[in-house]
Parts: structure tokens; C-alpha cells; sequence
């Protein structure tokens, strides 16, 4: 019998008061009978709606269906045909926006739970059954690929089931891109990234850590060692920041910094990992995206007593997902919202002591369809901070385009692509994910892997 409940069932979590004592996982996951139970809320529609809403294109209701059945082990297969990485985007994707979106259970209640399932059948799958290693007939060509984070595991994953032998050029001593160093361990446990990058090395592909892609080697050096496509995606990390007064003081993070020395380098861990770092009492986190949120409530773990989300928007154009917000207000962040900072005040021996900001109103939209904040006059006010993490988004990186002449990029650094392939303006060479768009979600990066993967396919059996 489908079950006809207009709400999801619920995933178990840490309690709020617990869970800012540790990094341990927030979200429990489900157990089978609340997946089962799930799943049979779907409706197996004829045309798939859910599907349209997925970058990778999962077969949502058939590996639905097969949880309704309790065939765990089928429904992982059914999911692996077409993303490499379910146990990941079970968790980070923003399906709200997604799938979920386009779910007809939505139209009355809540969407069908379907990142809740994937996730679900990921973490089945690891606790109950051996990966195998699949063989498959290579063709012997060599495709590189820079950055193993999700658009470069998803393109070298594609590749090597299609017979390529692929290796994958990280600058990092360890895999994973944003997975590992931008996203919490409460989040993401970094021990299941790590395992699901195994599933991509059991497809033949090789990792070569501390290869630095502009310095170590060239775009073109890579050609010369006979590379016949190579495909970019070096993600977005390079921080912005406001260049208001006061950015240099101590005490002043970009949130890049402040998350990979929490997450890559342990620095929850200290002294057990000797990366030490300082929060204080009073954290102001400027930002609203889902990164901003990650580092307010990872600094609230590490101690801080009052944590504050400033952002010069309302609630409602805030990019972070729901999901995100709700959890942070349970964990006590304090949002101050339609607040925009102004500048930085340091004391005498160049640490944070404050933070001014100025209220704002929203006035007409402007070109990113949310509206314009406008400073209101006379209402500087200043936050006492002994810390300030700037979160108002990150741009490529100019390492390689300024080893890669020929390479055309945006103004503000993104690569230059085909849509629809992922072709840049060098032959053979392809780029996709946060290099191209700047920084965006792990769903639309693996996207575009596929894509240029499948692009990849083709350029090569044409050239040949």
C-alpha cells in the first residue's frame, strides 16, 4: 500500500545541546523501516518529474521502488549508473531545489525524501556489502584530470568506466576538493569521503597528491607527457573579501582558511593535530550562503559563546538551504540580518575588539533577481568581536590561466566553456564545476564532470 502522508518521515538527529559539544554527524540517517516506510510515498510517476531536477540524472523512482521493496543492494546499483559519489550527495545535495522541487508530492505536503533515500541506500550498501572491483577493456588513452574534487572525480570516474586511463592532479596531500577541506565533519565525515573516492580508484584511476597544476606542470607540459584530453576542475578558492577598513587585523579569517584548517587539518582535533586555531569569545561570520553557516556553527563547536550571522539581506534571499538555517538556529547562532559591516576595529596590537555595521532596507531587485539593500542613514552600530570570518563566496583560482595563455577566462577569473560540452578554447582541453561558474554546489559541479566526460568520449573516438 503507497503511503499517503503529506509529511516526510522524520531523520533522527543529534539534539541541538549535544550536538555543539561535537563534529560528530548532525543527521542520523534513516533506519530500513523508515526508509521502506519513505519510499512508499512515492508515486512512481510515468514522467519522472524528479528526474529533470537531478545534474547527474539519477533514476530516481526506480531506485525508489526498490527500497519500497527492501532491495537495498539493487537500488545502490541502480543509483551508481549514473553518480559515482551517493553517499555525498545524499547529504550536501540541495535537493530542495532539485529533485525535491519538482516532486508532485510537493504540491500538497512535502516532497518525497529523496536525498534521505539516496543516502540511505549509500550508507546500506557501505556497512553491509563489499565493493567489488569492476574490470573494464581499456582503449589506451590518457586523460588528465586537474582536481579530484567532485567535478574531477565524476569526469575521471565517467572516463575510466568507458575505458581511459585516467589520473587525477590534486595540489592538496589529500583527495576530495571541497568535500574535504570546506565541508564539516558534521555535515560530511570525512571518513566516508575518503571511501567513496575509493570507489573511484577501484575504476582504475590513479591520484597523484601535491601536484600543484601552474607550478609542478603545465597545461601544456601535460600534453608533452601524452595526455591526449585533460579536463580542469580546480574548483573556487580563492577567497573575496569586502576591502573595508580593518581586514588585515589578527583575529580576521576568510572562511576558505578558517574551514580547511578545521576540517583538512583537524584543527577540532588539537593538539591531537598540531593546527591550532583562534576563535574567542565573540564571532561574527559576514555571509548567508551555506558556507557562512558551516563556519558559524563550527566555530560555536569550538567554543565561542555567541556566534552572529551578519548579513545585509533578510532571511528570504538568503542562499544558504533551509536546512542549513534551521539547524544554526538551534544551535544558537544569532542572526543579524538586513546588517551590513562597514569596518573592522582593531585595539592598539592589531587584534579584532569589534566589528561597525550599518542597518540596511531592501529596496527594488536588482540583476540577481533579489533586492537591493540600502544603507540606512545614522544606523552604525558596532558588534564586540574578538573574531570576524569573511563567507561572501570564492573565485577560481589564476594559477593555471596564468601558465595557460591561450586559455580565455572571464574577467573575474572563471573559465571560459561550451555550455553543452565543457570545451574550453584550447583543443582537448575541457573545464567545468566552480572553475567555470565560480562557487556553486557539489551536484551541479558533478554535472558537469559528466558532461565533459561524455564530450571527452566523443573528441577522442573522433580524433581517432
Amino acid at each position: 500500500m503507497p503511503n499517503m502522508s503529506l509529511n516526510k518521515v522524520k531523520m533522527p538527529e543529534q539534539k541541538p545541546e549535544e550536538r555543539i559539544k561535537n563534529f560528530n554527524e548532525v543527521a542520523l540517517g534513516y533506519t530500513e523501516e523508515m526508509a521502506m516506510e519513505e519510499a512508499k510515498r512515492c508515486l512512481n510517476c510515468k514522467h519522472k518529474p524528479c528526474v529533470t531536477g537531478c545534474p547527474v540524472n539519477v533514476q530516481i523512482p526506480e531506485f525508489i521502488n526498490l527500497v519500497a521493496e527492501g532491495k537495498f543492494e539493487e537500488a545502490y546499483y541502480k543509483i551508481k549508473e549514473t553518480n559515482s559519489l551517493p553517499a555525498i550527495c545524499g547529504r550536501v545535495c540541495p535537493q530542495e531545489t532539485q529533485c525535491e522541487e519538482k516532486c508532485v508530492r510537493g504540491i500538497k505536503g512535502e516532497p518525497v525524501g529523496i536525498g534521505r533515500l539516496e543516502r540511505f541506500v549509500a550508507d546500506w550498501y557501505m556497512a553491509n556489502r563489499k565493493q567489488e572491483k569492476p574490470s573494464f577493456e581499456k582503449n589506451k588513452k590518457n586523460v588528465a584530470i586537474i582536481g579530484a574534487g567532485p567535478a574531477g572525480l565524476t569526469c575521471a570516474g565517467d572516463l575510466a568506466k568507458l575505458g581511459y586511463d585516467v589520473t587525477i592532479f590534486e595540489a592538496f596531500h589529500t583527495p576530495g576538493g571541497v568535500l574535504v577541506y570546506g565541508i564539516p565533519e558534521f555535515r560530511l565525515p570525512k571518513e566516508l569521503v575518503k571511501r567513496e573516492i575509493d570507489t573511484i580508484k577501484d575504476l582504475g584511476v590513479e591520484i597523484k597528491t601535491n601536484m600543484v597544476i601552474g607550478k609542478v606542470l603545465t597545461i601544456d607540459e601535460l600534453k608533452e607527457e601524452g595526455f591526449e584530453a585533460i579536463f580542469i576542475g580546480t574548483g573556487a578558492g580563492l577567497p573575496n573579501f569586502m576591502n573595508i577598513p580593518g581586514e588585515n587585523l589578527n583575529g580576521v579569517y576568510s572562511a576558505n582558511e578558517f574551514l580547511t584548517r578545521i576540517n583538512l587539518m583537524k584543527a577540532y582535533r588539537f593538539p591531537e593535530y598540531d593546527t591550532p586555531i583562534k576563535v574567542g569569545k565573540n564571532v561574527a561570520v559576514v555571509g548567508g550562503g551555506n558556507v557562512a553557516m558551516d563556519a558559524a556553527r563550527s566555530a560555536k563547536r569550538l567554543g565561542a559563546e555567541n556566534v552572529y550571522i551578519v548579513y545585509r539581506r533578510s532571511e528570504k534571499e538568503m542562499p544558504a538551504r533551509l536546512e542549513e538555517i534551521h539547524h544554526a538556529k538551534e544551535e544558537g547562532i544569532i542572526f543579524k540580518l538586513l546588517t551590513n559591516p562597514t569596518r573592522i576595529i582593531g585595539t592598539e596590537d592589531g587584534w579584532v575588539k569589534g566589528i561597525e555595521c550599518v542597518r540596511m532596507e531592501l529596496g527594488e531587485p536588482d540583476s540577481s533577481g533579489r533586492r537591493r539593500p540600502i544603507a540606512v542613514k545614522g544606523s552604525e552600530h558596532i558588534i564586540d568581536v574578538e573574531t570576524v570570518i569573511i563567507a561572501i563566496g570564492q573565485s577560481p583560482n589564476p594559477l593555471i590561466k596564468s601558465t595557460t595563455p591561450d586559455l580565455e577566462t572571464q574577467k573575474w577569473g572563471g573559465i571560459i566553456v561550451d555550455e553543452e560540452t565543457g570545451a574550453t578554447s584550447i583543443e582537448g582541453v575541457y573545464a567545468g564545476g566552480d572553475a567555470v561558474t565560480g562557487a556553486a554546489t557539489v551536484i551541479l559541479a558533478m554535472g558537469a564532470g559528466k558532461k565533459a566526460a561524455a564530450a571527452i568520449h566523443k573528441y577522442l573516438n573522433t580524433k581517432a
